[in-house]
């Protein structure tokens, strides 16, 4: 950190100050404050003067109190220990800042964000002499059981390797390679490098969303999936289970690493996310899942410029491991504070508001924000993704607010919440009239070719019935559905079994709470077997209510309960006794 002086204080309006007097600044440098050394961005720069948002409470500052230069852009340090840590908005890890301070953050501290004192197995993959380029792979350090962390040279470093050490223990801060670049400057490396929030990186191409995130969740996998590197928007109401979702989500997903961002939310459900995920076993490892993944604490009490900075800070963490090969989840809970501090810095700034008085830059910020997902080929020739679930939280749940409206332009999954669902304990709460992806035909021959060939044909099937079953509800109201004729009141009898054995899930029972792929393709394919033969034997004299009493009724109402992921024969027994009942049903109607 450079001890510069650039400026000094001339006007303090909350996190915003303005700053006279500026020399050899630059746009987006990160400063220090005051004599406490407050941590603070320049955001806007004029001829001599400047305005600077700071990221801790201002209280105390006053005019002509100098502001220091750091050289640098806001960046986060990037290598092995990044994994299981909990950080606030700008990377700060929260259990350091603890052991040194009392339970509120003291301002003006500061605390390195990896641990200069943990030594980390290095295997170097390169020798002295190679030519190295920007995101080359320089070796490797196992930093959890399941997850090698390759360490990567800066994007913007390039030239032929000096020197490298040897297998062996080093920490963060250690050399481990000399670099001669290109224009003849000699340049150390380490196991760690820095790189700025706001600023993506650099790629070769972009790749093809043709693979499924595979959640376990059936509403979401089989009706509305997303692919790896896609963008997904959770709109809801207060109370309509968005935090639940993305933990469902964050926990069974198959995605390497998972970023939790807790963007402005309240403090009580970020203390569940820090206490529940330490004590979660992450089914694929059977480890605990804190290793894997990377938690971004920034409550609602914390300085509102650090929730602006939050979510940059952990998308480019998730770049940054997308960068060694691996798929990254991105938990943005939620955007909607984000928004929020964006429209609160933007009014202390006085620009013209827009609608609602959200800054008329409000689209480009989420745009820019929902455009650094997406599965690519990075510098080294690995491929990885970055997936960004996203929660929204319109004031009384209306989806016509603008934060919800503009994320929908550059999203292309919509996971939208329903209360009338959540107040009927029907969880996930996810609307099946309101929701969508536009993932399905990029993804359809992966699930015709490694799950089911009936995939497709039987999500279309149950879509069409859910979406007659509304228009039916309409006459129900009106006459009752004993005035339905058998084949429309089946319309309804198969869509609530659909519902309640199929969409609702108990995340507290064993066997529920994760469905495979392999499950809901089969769960599926019974249900609408059931349709399509019952409607059959309906149309040639069969009885609604003998539908009813057919024994393998039931066995299709509790499957979801009494069939384990690990053997599926039991659906296959099920869906023959499916059809041997059907054809005893029509034998009998002949």
């Amino acid at each position: 950190m450079s001890d510069r002086i650039i400026g000094h204080v001339k006007r303090v309006n909350g996190p915003v100050i303005e700053v006279m007097g500026i020399t050899d600044a630059e746009m987006f440098e990160l400063v220090r404050v005051g004599e406490e050394n407050l941590i603070g961005e320049l955001i806007k720069l004029e001829t001599d003067n400047a305005v600077v948002q700071v990221y801790e409470d201002t209280t105390g500052i006053a005019p002509y109190d100098p502001v220091y230069g750091a050289g640098m852009q806001l960046s986060v340090e990037l290598g092995p220990g990044m994994i299981g840590t909990i950080y606030d908005g700008i990377q700060r890890p929260l259990e350091s800042i603890r052991e040194m301070s009392d339970i509120y953050i003291k301002r003006g501290i500061t605390v390195p964000s990896l641990d200069r004192e943990k030594k980390w197995h290095f295997v170097p993959s390169v020798k002295k002499g190679d030519r190295i380029s920007g995101g080359m792979v320089l070796g490797t350090v196992q930093e959890t059981k399941n997850l090698l962390h390759k360490i990567l040279v800066s994007p913007n470093d390039r030239g032929i390797l000096e020197s490298i050490v040897p297998e062996g223990d080093y920490t963060v801060e250690d050399v481990i390679a000399v670099l001669t670049t290109d224009d003849l400057q000699k340049k150390d490396l380490f196991l760690m490098h820095r790189w700025p929030i706001r600023v993506q990186r650099p790629t070769q191409s972009r790749l093809a969303l043709d693979l499924p995130l595979i959640t376990g969740q059936r509403v979401i996998d089989t009706l509305f999936p997303v692919a790896k590197g896609g963008t997904v928007s959770i709109p809801g109401g207060f109370g309509t289970g968005k935090t639940m979702t993305q933990q469902a989500v964050a926990k069974w997903c198959d995605a390497d690493l998972i970023v939790y961002i807790g963007c402005g939310e309240r403090g009580n459900e970020i203390t569940d996310v820090l206490t529940e995920f330490p004590k979660l076993i992450d089914p694929r490892s059977g480890r605990s899942l804190m290793e894997r993944t990377i938690l971004i604490a920034n409550t609602s009490n914390m300085p509102v410029s650090a929730r602006e900075a939050s979510i940059y800070t952990g998308i480019t963490m998730a770049e940054y491991f997308r960068d060694q090969g691996y798929h990254v989840a991105v938990m943005a809970d939620s955007t909607s504070r984000w928004a929020e501090a964006l429209r609160e810095l933007s009014g202390r700034m006085e620009e013209m508001p827009a609608e609602e008085g959200f800054p008329a830059y409000l689209p480009t910020k989420i745009a820019e924000f929902y455009e650094r997902a997406g599965a690519m080929e990075a510098l080294n020739g690995q491929s990885g993704s970055v997936t960004i679930i996203g929660a929204v939280s319109p004031p009384g749940g209306d989806f016509s607010e603008p934060v919800t409206q503009h994320t929908k332009r550059f999203i292309r999954c919509f996971w939208a919440l329903d209360r009338h669902l959540a107040n009927a304990r029907h969880y996930p709460a996810i609307s099946w009239l309101d929701s969508y992806s536009e993932y399905l035909n990029d993804m359809a021959s992966w699930w015709e070719q490694q799950v089911s060939a009936e995939w497709l044909a039987d999500r279309t099937e149950i879509m069409d019935l859910l979406h007659r079953e509304v228009r039916l509800q309409q006459v129900v109201k009106l006459v009752g559905p004993d005035a339905l004729p058998d084949t429309q009141r089946f319309v309804l009898e198969v869509c609530t079994l659909f519902k309640n054995a199929f969409l609702q899930q108990n995340a507290y029972d064993k066997i529920d709470t994760f469905s495979t792929i392999e499950k809901q393709a089969k769960m599926l394919h019974i249900i609408v077997t059931y349709w399509k033969r019952g409607s059959e034997a309906i149309k040639n004299g069969a009885i609604l209510a003998k539908l009813r009493k057919m024994k393998v009724y039931q066995d299709i109402v509790k499957m979801k309960f009494s069939i384990s992921n690990d053997d599926l024969s039991g659906m296959d027994k099920i869906e023959a006794r499916l059809e041997r009942s059907m054809d005893q049903m029509e034998a009998l109607y002949a």
